[in-house]
């Protein structure tokens, strides 16, 4: 599945461009991009994959070549989540670098059982559906969560 603007993995120029985005909209945001936070998103940039907390905590280590304790890493998270940098993929527990970080926004997943790839979408008739129908039950949202599983187009063929 194509990762458009996560083409870091193989482009250092896509993954500089990634954190300078970053970088901005912390500035116009009047937050702060610690050295862990600014560490954790370049990682996961990197992986250009959904990847645990876990996984994130190993990658660091072996990184860094410092021990890091597990609540260092949710903190970095639970930061780069707030401010819409990252997005979480509930059914596996994983975190995906956002394809557009400078911007808040709803987005649909597409994700593929097989190879693991995931595709963020923007679909504002999806979003307007649901807070339609939420409104029409009294319902408050506070959050959309929308993920779609199967095949990506390499694996499809593939298989």
């Amino acid at each position: 599945m194509s990762k458009p603007a996560l083409q870091a993995a193989s482009d250092p120029a896509a993954s500089s461009a990634a954190t300078r985005d970053v970088e901005v909209a912390c500035e116009r945001r009047g937050v702060r991009l610690t050295p862990m936070r600014r560490a954790a998103y370049e990682e996961m940039v990197e992986y250009a994959a959904p990847i645990s907390a876990y996984e994130l905590l190993e990658r660091m280590q072996q990184s860094t070549g410092k021990r890091l304790a597990p609540p260092t890493i949710y903190r970095a998270l639970d930061f780069l989540l707030e401010e819409g940098f990252i997005h979480r993929i509930e059914s596996r527990n994983a975190f995906v670098v956002c394809e557009h970080p400078g911007e808040r926004h709803e987005s649909v997943y597409f994700v593929c059982r097989e190879c693991g790839a995931s595709r963020e979408e923007h679909h504002a008739e999806v979003r307007d559906a649901l807070n339609e129908r939420a409104s029409s039950l009294g319902f408050v949202p506070k959050r959309q969560v929308v993920e779609v599983y199967g095949l990506c187009a390499e694996c499809s063929e593939a298989g």
